[in-house]
């Protein structure tokens, strides 16, 4: 394989690419956003996103003021906006989008139409600027690509409304292959790979579904596969160790003709072996060996703190930001304690420390409840956070038929005075009191 991973670190700072599958302004990948900020250093990062994928939507501001409200309340780093909306942006507004990426430590590009993005960078300078933050000679950082974004870095890309909203026959778009420029891996990047919202009909691999990935996967060029991240999941590709983690809820597959092989959820592994494991399937090795073979060159790496240390850690700083009336801290704290305890039920762990670790769970919650009650004029207002948190991930969860954590979820809530009611229209909230929130 060939690329310019690999190298030893220096002065420069890490050379990431993080590819998330969705979810990226979801309270379960805040945790993921602030690993890749503290890859940077201690303190304030310079940090932009890119608004070009939905540059189109009427609600373009109100997507930007969400993004930027997420980073300073959630990740605790603020963002600028480089606003590149399309190519017909005067130059000025170019130049400042431009200079916004190059000074930033930290740049993502998210949701909206791949296509559309595509079409706007298309001989401008948006890709040379995106490209300077993984090359070698360049001065590092991070670059995350999600949704709509991610499908943008490899050899192809999927025009995903053209095919599944207008319905136009399947077909592949050139891509910016940023991808293949820092790691050499010839790939088409299917984010939402595990995507589960049509309910009755298949929406995976980008909504996609089996019949039109296998019609696409026919007009592949030769030797590019197919690297699907799941949603709410991160590929992190560490340029400067050559190492790629997955981390989130879920994982990462290896596809070439129909055959696959995966890569879960904490495994990291060399980045040239997500190109074996493609050329294995090629050569017709069967899903069975590829996996067995990928598992035996995941680095065990640094061993997961104990479930106990992670529960003192994270009740410790509940109770600290408790204490000093930060309640968005507070509900951080309670969602990392509940992302542990998820990692390791989703790992088959079954303990005393895990049955604990529940327990401290639900008491915190409980605590939480209390404080509103004694230390608010309005209860909900301390709640909300929490409460409207748990019930976008008992969605997710819903949305993924993940219907143990969805109950889980939902018990934990009760077990707080929290009661959820589900309808046609969303799932809604009461607190003890029966007080509704719309």
């Amino acid at each position: 394989m060939s690329g310019v991973v690999g190298g030893a670190a220096d002065a420069r700072g890490p050379r990431v690419l993080a590819v998330m599958g969705s979810g990226e302004t979801a309270p379960a990948m805040a945790k993921v956003h602030r690993g890749l900020f503290e890859r940077l250093g201690p303190g304030p990062v310079s940090a932009a996103v890119i608004d070009t994928p939905y540059g189109f939507q009427e609600n373009a501001d109100e997507l930007s003021a969400r993004t930027m409200e997420f980073f300073a309340t959630s990740v605790g780093n603020a963002v600028n906006v480089a606003t590149y909306r399309s190519r017909d942006v005067d130059a000025l507004t170019a130049a400042t989008a431009v200079a916004r990426i190059r000074a930033a430590r930290y740049v993502m590009a998210g949701p909206g139409s791949p296509s559309y993005a595509l079409g706007q960078w298309a001989a401008g300078p948006i890709p040379g600027a995106l490209a300077e933050k993984l090359s070698d000679g360049g001065a590092g950082g991070v670059l995350t690509m999600a949704s709509a974004a991610a499908l943008t870095l490899g050899v192809v890309t999927i025009p995903v409304y053209e095919i599944y909203k207008v319905g136009e026959a399947p077909r592949w778009l050139p891509g910016l292959d940023l991808l293949g420029a820092a790691t050499g891996l010839r790939a088409a990047v299917v984010p939402h790979y595990d995507n589960a919202e049509g309910g009755g009909h298949d929406t995976r691999f980008c909504y996609m579904g089996e019949r039109r990935l296998r019609m696409l996967e026919a007009m592949l060029p030769d030797g590019v596969f197919i690297l699907g991240v799941d949603s709410h999941t991160a590929l992190l590709l560490d340029l400067e160790a050559a190492t790629a983690t997955v981390t989130g809820l879920g994982g990462v597959t290896v596809r070439v003709d129909g055959r696959s092989t995966r890569f879960e959820h904490g495994s990291t592994i060399d980045i040239e072996a997500i190109d074996r494991a493609a050329q294995a399937l090629a050569a017709g090795q069967t899903p069975e060996v590829v996996a067995s073979r990928g598992r035996s060159a995941v680095h065990s790496g640094r061993p997961p703190a104990p479930l106990l240390d992670d529960m003192a850690n994270l009740e410790g700083a509940f109770i600290a930001a408790l204490d000093v009336g930060d309640t968005g801290a507070a509900v951080g704290a309670l969602l990392d304690l509940d992302s542990a305890i998820t990692a390791r039920v989703r790992a088959g762990e079954d303990s005393p420390d895990l049955d604990n670790a529940g327990a401290t769970f639900r008491s915190l919650i409980v605590r939480l409840g209390e404080h509103a009650a004694t230390g608010s004029a309005d209860p909900r207002a301390a709640v909300a956070p929490l409460a409207e948190a748990l019930i976008d991930m008992r969605a997710a969860a819903r949305a993924a038929k993940d219907w143990a954590a969805s109950d889980r979820i939902r018990d934990r809530l009760a077990a707080a005075g929290i009661e959820v009611r589900d309808s046609a229209d969303g799932a809604t909230w009461l607190l003890a009191d029966k007080t509704t929130k719309q």
